[in-house]
């Protein structure tokens, strides 16, 4: 097992900690602005990094002395997402995001993880001319989210 970061030419790999919460899809952006205002979550020349999955179902049954109250069946809730990024690995910034996770979320007992992981940060080389890179492809990446108009 690698246990500490590492170099290649164009890249460190940096000890860090992934932080991984599920929550309904309405509910994320309120959870990300509470994290934001303690870390910036930057990575190299950007910030807000983090990563929301598709929509998928989340499975749970409320116990006796859930705000829900004890139930038989077993709730279906669609829509739910997990969110993921990545912190210094540091337990006291750790410990005020975890926090205000929990502060913002909507539920009783969050799912919050909090891995320790190697992940990369580009040494930031100039590689204006390498052929892979989203600057220089066909620029879908512009189109993205972007409305179409018609013509009238």
């Amino acid at each position: 097992m690698i246990d500490s970061g590492f170099e290649t030419t164009s890249l460190r790999m940096t000890l860090l900690l992934l932080v991984t919460f599920q929550a309904p899809a309405a509910d994320v952006d309120r959870i990300m602005d509470a994290v934001v205002a303690i870390a910036p979550l930057a990575m190299g020349k950007y910030d807000r990094n983090a990563y929301q999955s598709g929509h998928g179902i989340e499975h749970y049954r409320p116990l006796e002395g859930a705000a829900a109250g004890a139930e038989i069946e077993l709730r279906r809730r669609p829509g739910t997402v997990e969110v993921s990024f990545e912190l210094p690995d540091d337990q006291a910034l750790a410990s005020r995001v975890v926090e205000a996770i929990f502060q913002a979320h909507s539920y009783q007992e969050p799912v919050i993880r909090l891995q320790p992981i190697l992940a990369s940060r580009s040494k930031g080389l100039d590689d204006r001319a390498n052929p892979n890179r989203w600057w220089n492809t066909t620029g879908d990446w512009k189109k993205v989210g972007v409305p179409e108009t018609e013509n009238v």
